[in-house]
């Protein structure tokens, strides 16, 4: 793999002084043929999808519908009718909540690491319909253990929520561990792929999971594109969570018939240029290769975690192990405010980003309120660690220590 030639395909590591780009958790940089295909679709085919008998809006329709056939075959789904666009994983989570038939005195399962878009949805779910939301807690590397998995999963669980790596940690949770527990019990699993789509080969079918989330910008794609897998059982039973136009049969003055699943779940205008920027990033990424992409990470990752070593005041969280990390590097430096550090390294033109990651509820778990999070992906490079790592010994001396 030649990270030269990767890095051309991206205008921010073509210009003069580029940054080094350390947020990639919170998106990703995009590639020229993902704006192309973007562009082209407004170029050529500029009409609504699905909605127009007119030629261009059937190829508009064409180029759409093609979009969710490289999404479905990009995730291993069993037919591209499993594939629902939507906004993002926020979007998609929520979708399944609206729809979920949880009775009370029921569990709902997730875990204290969860961003907030998979642990806000779950909350109101709970309150609402008198459920209880049980919390899986990990270990300090970020693992689920075994009997934390079995204890909470318990018969009257109906929904099982988690993320497959978490935004925090960058550890894989042990997905098939715990679908296997919920299908024990009959719960639904929903799996937060936000942070695992880009990275690593992805299958739905060999998971068994029931719903799948993940978002476009996090891997190459545009922004306000996402998706959510379904199996098409569920799908067809839910009804939808928004109304509206062209995810109707037939509307009356009193009455409604929907469309079929996945129609019923995109009312309104549809993100046709959104989907092709996604099925050009889902093709960007296979052309890499996973195996590339994740020998690349675990090299970077490998050098900044090194470099951090050298330096005893720095905190980082999770396992030691840099393959564990999916490019996910969290960390604290002793006596320095997280925007501190990160304004400083901003200074040395390094983005990383700081905050409590929407994970409030585990930054109160592991006792703190808040850290900076360094992410990689395929584009960064060894440089960009020693660079990265050379600002970052020099904070405590900036902040006069």
């Amino acid at each position: 793999m030649n990270i030269d030639r990767i890095r051309e395909d991206f205008a921010l590591f073509r210009s003069k002084d580029p940054p080094v780009y350390f947020d990639n958790s919170a998106t990703t940089q995009r590639p020229e043929k993902v704006i192309e295909a973007v562009a082209d679709l407004y170029r050529t085919c500029n009409a609504n999808p699905r909605r127009g008998l007119y030629d261009l809006a059937a190829e508009a329709t064409a180029h759409y519908e093609d979009a969710r056939k490289t999404v479905a075959s990009f995730i291993g789904a069993s037919d591209p009718s499993e594939i629902v666009f939507t906004r993002n994983t926020t979007e998609a989570v929520n979708l399944v909540a609206a729809c979920s038939d949880v009775k009370a005195g029921e569990r709902i399962v997730i875990t204290v690491s969860e961003h907030h878009s998979n642990l806000l949805p779950w909350q109101r779910l709970a309150r609402d319909k008198g459920a209880e939301l049980i919390y899986m807690e990990p270990d300090m590397t970020g693992r689920i253990p075994e009997d934390q998995i079995i204890s909470n999963i318990t018969d009257n669980t109906a929904i099982v929520a988690f993320a497959h790596v978490s935004n925090v940690w960058g550890i894989e949770n042990p997905v098939c561990g715990i679908i296997a527990r919920a299908r024990a019990v009959g719960a639904i699993t929903v799996v937060d792929g936000a942070q695992a789509a880009a990275h690593m080969k992805v299958d739905v079918k060999a998971l068994d999971c029931d719903f799948y989330a993940f978002s476009g910008h996090k891997m190459l794609a545009p922004m306000g594109i996402g998706v959510l897998y379904g199996k098409k059982s569920l799908l067809e039973k839910m009804d939808p969570f928004m109304l509206g136009g062209e995810m109707i049969e037939y509307v009356t003055r009193d009455d409604a018939a929907f469309a079929e699943a996945p129609y019923k779940f995109e009312a309104g205008t549809i993100n046709a240029g959104g989907a092709a920027g996604l099925a050009a990033a889902c093709d960007y990424i296979s052309g890499i290769g996973f195996e590339a992409i994740r020998k690349q990470e675990i090299l970077v990752t490998s050098h900044i975690l090194e470099g951090m070593s050298r330096i005893p005041e720095v905190t980082v969280y999770g396992s030691a192990l840099p393959e564990e990390h999916h490019g996910i590097i969290s960390f604290n430096i002793e006596g320095c405010h997280p925007h501190d550090v990160a304004s400083i390294l901003n200074e040395d033109r390094i983005c990383v980003r700081a905050g409590h990651h929407c994970a409030q509820p585990l930054m109160q778990y592991m006792g703190i309120g808040s850290c900076v999070r360094a992410s990689v992906y395929v584009y960064n490079t060894v440089e960009e660690a020693e660079v990265f790592t050379a600002s970052l010994a020099k904070v405590r001396k900036v902040l006069g220590y």
